[in-house]
């Protein structure tokens, strides 16, 4: 195989099984490195010596490098692929395999750890036909939220990108945004930028222990702004991972799912492993009020995207059908849904 193909597919599934981000910047960084080179030039550097003294080329990805030069799977990569491999039960690789794409992601320009081009390849590489790009609001500063400005400079990246060959002919980059919904239920950016973007995931990320009737006002006031697309982990809870757990917001889910289901919004089922968001039994109350869904990754990085096999295994458990879940519409519907209102 290509060596930054098996440097790139090291990071990617290094990120999936959640492992350090040092860890994974290094494959990333020596992909980086040898991109620069012609396949000759590199396979010159690796037999002189050169490539070794390279900065940015570690004891690890050196070896990578070489073995795939000499047209093996590295045996890291081999080890890594065994290790992370999952056989899906039938019926949740069947609705998985129905999956068109993904309506939450985030980059570098708030919180993720990559440049968009690197999503759009992750995605590319999974299958997917398109993918949201969901960086956060300017109130959420603490993951770099984006300014009014900064997300106009990331609208015209998406339209670059889209023009240009980077995504290719069979897949399409929405212009999104994970909007922070306001202690008064407004969404926190402007609304002329909201009306401009493809995909508005609208979501709690602040005072996640109010009352129930506090919280309830304030997702209501949410779902009922004609933007919203999708409500995004709608309890916040946190069930596993380094940030330790958090248990789920109070609010009145009756109330909220109806309303969901009035205005056409979908109530998400966010695959990371740390959230499970929402629980079982909240995924059929949204079920039994008639909601529509939207299985996303929530990616902050390359690998994260494949977590929807997660979201896909607990929408098959619930079961959901696969008509209810937005993210299985091919694009032109999809389109058609959020420009509904």
């Amino acid at each position: 195989m290509e060596p930054i193909d098996a440097l790139n597919e090291t990071a990617f599934l290094l990120e999936r099984e959640l492992a350090p981000g040092f860890k994974v910047k290094a494959f990333r960084r020596a992909a980086a490195v040898i991109a620069a080179w012609s396949p000759e030039e590199l396979a010159a550097r690796a037999s002189d010596g050169r490539l070794k003294a390279t900065k940015g080329i570690g004891s690890r990805t050196f070896e990578i490098i070489g073995e795939a030069l000499e047209g093996r799977v590295p045996a890291y990569l081999a080890d890594l692929r065994e290790r992370t491999a999952e056989t899906l039960a039938p019926a949740v690789a069947e609705l998985r395999a129905q999956l068109r794409g993904d309506l939450h992601a985030h980059s570098e320009w708030s919180d993720g750890t990559t440049d968009i081009p690197s999503m759009v390849a992750a995605a590319r590489f999974l299958g997917h036909r398109y993918l949201a790009l969901t960086d956060h609001s300017p109130s959420l500063t603490v993951a770099n939220g984006l300014s009014p400005e900064r997300l106009e400079e990331e609208l015209d990246v998406v339209a670059e990108l889209n023009a240009s060959a980077a995504t290719g002919p069979d897949f399409t980059l929405l212009a999104g945004i994970e909007v922070d919904i306001l202690d008064d239920g407004s969404l926190d950016q402007e609304n002329a930028l909201l009306d401009r973007l493809d995909v508005v995931v609208a979501s709690v990320h602040s005072k996640l222990r109010a009352d129930s009737a506090t919280m309830t006002k304030r997702m209501l006031g949410a779902i009922d702004d004609s933007r919203t697309d999708v409500l995004g982990h709608c309890t916040g809870r946190l069930v596993q991972g380094s940030r330790g757990t958090r248990p789920p917001s109070e609010f009145d889910a009756d109330a909220v799912f109806a309303a969901c289901a009035a205005a056409g919004v979908a109530v998400e089922i966010n695959s990371r492993p740390e959230r499970q968001d929402p629980p079982d039994e909240l995924i059929q109350r949204a079920l039994e009020a008639g909601c529509l869904f939207s299985i996303d990754s929530d990616a902050h990085a390359p690998g994260h995207l494949g977590f929807l096999d997660l979201g896909a295994a607990r929408a098959v458990a619930a079961g959901v059908p696969a008509e209810r879940i937005v993210t299985t519409w091919e694009l032109p519907r999809l389109l058609a849904w959020t420009g509904r209102r």
